[in-house]
Parts: C-alpha cells; sequence; structure tokens
C-alpha cells in the first residue's frame, strides 16, 4: 500500500466491527486472502494490492499489543511505535502467499491449515475450490435432479502428466536454489536483522526445473480448462443452498489434493406456491355462495397434479386448510411438508337482474345467527394481512 495513499481504517478492510473477537478477525482475513489466491483469483489486476493491505491490517489486529495502541492512537501510533509493514521484498504474488500462509513461524501459518494454505516450498499444495451456480425449478427441486454445470478450472497437463517436463527429456536439479525450493534474504526493520524465506523464483519451490518446458501447459504442469460435469441435486434443496462436490476444484500442486466444488442451487419461483421451510402456500379461488354452502375445489400440488379439497359451508376469506405431505420432501430425510391452501372468498360482481333478485332475497332472509362473528377485530386484521 502506497505510503501517500491516506490509510483505510483496518477495521474496515478486514469488514469487521471494532469489537470483533480474535477468532472473527482471523476469520474475516481467511476469507479475503482465499478470495485473492492467484490460483482463484487472477483476473483481478489489484489483488496483489488488495492482500498486502489486508494481511497488514490482519498482521496489527491479530496482536492483542498492536491492536491496542491501533484503538487509542490509530495509523499514527504504529507509526511512532517503530511499526513498519514490509512487503517489498517479495518478488511475486505467490511469494507473498508462501511467506503468510507457508513460512515457518509465520504469524498466518494456521490460518489455512493443511486443508487451505500452501505446504512447504516444493510440497504438495491444495488446489483452490471453485464455485458455479445452476438454476432449476420449484418441481425439480421437489423431486430431486441432475443439473449439467460448466466452470473454468486448473487442471492436470495431460501431455507432460504435471511434471511441466516435455515428454522425453530431463527434469534437473534448480541451479538458483540447489534444489531446496527457497531463497533466504536478510533484511534490515525497526526491530533488527530479519531473515526471510521466500519461494525460489526460478523453479517454483519445487527445488528442479525442466530443460526442455512442456509446449502445452509452459513447464507449469497445470492448465486452466473448461469442465463440465453432471451434479445430483438432492429433492428437498432449498433456494441459495450449496452442494459440495469434494475433490472437483482446482487440482494441487506437486501432488496436493485438489479443491472441492461449491454448486450455489437457485430455484426459480413458482407463480402457484411460495415456499415456508418444508411447507407450500397456495391461495385459491371460491366464490362467496359456494364458500356459505360448501364446495370441493381442484388444488394444484408441485408434483402430483391437482387434487381435491373440500370447503366447508360457511368458510370466510382467508381460512387456510392443508393438505397433509403434498409439500417439499425434507432434506433430513422426515416426512415431507404440508400444502397450505388459502381460500381467497370472491364477491361476485356485474350482477344481472335475475342474479341480483336472488341476491336480495337471500340477503333480505339472513338473520344475526347467519353472519355474527366470534372473532375479535384485531383477530380480523390479523387473519385479513396473513398474519
Amino acid at each position: 500500500m502506497s505510503t501517500g495513499q491516506a490509510r483505510r481504517d483496518y477495521y474496515e478492510i478486514l469488514g469487521v466491527p471494532r469489537t470483533a473477537s480474535e477468532a472473527q478477525i482471523k476469520s474475516a482475513f481467511r476469507r479475503l486472502a482465499r478470495e485473492l489466491h492467484p490460483d482463484v483469483n487472477d483476473q483481478d489486476p489489484n489483488a496483489e494490492e488488495k492482500f498486502k493491505e489486508a494481511a497488514e491490517a490482519y498482521e496489527v489486529l491479530s496482536d492483542s499489543e498492536r491492536r491496542a495502541v491501533y484503538d487509542r492512537y490509530g495509523h499514527e501510533g504504529l507509526r511512532s511505535g517503530g511499526y513498519s509493514p514490509n512487503f517489498e521484498g517479495f518478488g511475486s504474488m505467490a511469494d507473498i502467499f508462501e511467506t503468510f500462509f507457508g513460512g515457518a513461524g509465520s504469524p498466518f501459518g494456521d490460518l489455512f491449515g493443511a486443508a487451505g494454505g500452501r505446504g512447504r516450498p516444493g510440497g504438495p499444495t491444495q488446489g483452490g475450490d471453485v464455485a458455479v451456480r445452476a438454476q432449476i425449478d420449484l418441481a425439480e427441486a421437489a423431486r430431486g435432479c441432475t443439473v449439467p454445470v460448466s466452470l473454468e478450472a486448473i487442471v492436470l497437463c495431460e501431455h507432460c502428466h504435471g511434471n511441466g517436463a516435455e515428454p522425453g527429456t530431463p527434469i534437473e536439479t534448480c541451479a538458483q536454489c540447489g534444489g531446496s525450493g527457497q531463497l533466504r534474504s536478510v533484511s534490515r526493520t525497526p526491530f533488527g536483522q530479519v531473515m526471510r524465506t521466500t519461494v525460489c523464483d526460478s523453479c517454483g519451490g519445487d527445488g528442479r526445473v525442466a530443460t526442455k518446458p512442456c509446449r502445452t501447459c509452459h513447464g507449469r504442469g497445470r492448465k486452466v480448462q473448461r469442465v463440465k460435469l453432471t451434479v445430483d441435486v438432492p429433492a428437498g434443496i432449498a433456494d441459495g443452498q450449496r452442494i459440495r462436490i469434494t475433490g472437483r476444484g482446482h487440482v494441487g500442486e506437486h501432488g496436493g489434493p485438489p479443491g472441492d466444488l461449491y454448486v450455489e442451487v437457485r430455484v426459480r419461483e413458482d407463480p402457484r406456491f411460495m415456499r415456508d421451510g418444508d411447507d407450500l402456500v397456495t391461495a385459491v379461488d371460491v366464490p362467496a355462495p359456494l364458500a356459505a354452502l360448501g364446495t370441493t375445489v381442484a388444488v394444484p400440488t408441485v408434483v402430483d397434479g391437482e387434487v381435491e379439497l373440500e370447503i366447508p359451508a360457511g368458510t370466510q376469506p382467508h381460512e387456510t386448510f392443508k393438505v397433509r405431505g403434498k409439500g417439499m420432501p425434507s432434506l433430513r430425510g422426515r416426512r415431507s411438508g404440508d400444502l397450505q391452501v388459502i381460500v381467497n372468498v370472491i364477491v361476485p360482481r356485474q350482477l344481472n337482474r335475475e342474479q341480483r333478485e336472488l341476491m336480495e332475497q337471500v340477503a333480505n332472509s339472513l338473520g344475526e345467527h347467519n353472519v355474527r362473528s366470534e372473532e375479535g377485530v384485531f383477530g380480523k386484521l390479523r387473519r385479513a394481512f396473513g398474519g
């Protein structure tokens, strides 16, 4: 981060409140670091600068003494105390991640553990996760289905089988690092001399280099490729839920395991239904005379077509009836939800003369016992507004 620019608030950078716990701060930095990882975010030219900014914020807020100074005196207080983050000695984004997530003794070394961080230089490294989105209909969500997904993923190069060398050509020990995969440098800081270990930029931490790099992947051993998969969607899934497919993310480096694929399922709205947990809610129109007399109506279900529902005599507007087991299946294996049917009583309009005369006869014959309601005004309002 340029010293000429006004520094952003560290809490704002990590997206946490000033009262955030140590665990919240660690979790926020982990999330940001995953987003900025070079295997995942190679399209953002500012990713390295953003990571430096987030790393500096975490370095301060994860240290109780530095955080206390920052909370009281801000950036100026840290500078007065001799704190000066230094990321200038790193040659690339990969070097920065190696230092923060793979270096021995780094304050960031436990953020990702074996699953998310880089291992020792040249050692196995887990591939990054991939996220895609798939759209399905409500009926498909109720029955369960399979959906095709397409994604850009880092895969093993088939031409060189991942070793980065043109087939039939030798791989030699790196002359720059002597096969260790690491370069060491000493820099001066306000706290004295500091030994930094970075990944060798010649062999990428492998300790070996191909005499003739693979012509397909240019020596990387991996390449970006569009991958098509078919994903099983379980019955009962809700809009926004994710399906995790282990091992179908970006391929790992140096024999490391691949990342995972996360499929976010978006369920299209069905104009006939609203979903409430495992229950479905629908509405049927019933003319007022039939609501008074009682009738049978056809009610739509999400997968079984229409079913008949008995509307008892005297049914009032917005009364709700339940059709058991006709909602959504439960992901947890319990019984299916129910279908809640709200009765929308329709008052007839545009009556002809004969209809009006009949309605007048009915109206004149009604007594108090026909129209009395035991429900209070607040109960009526709640029912009218769906409460």
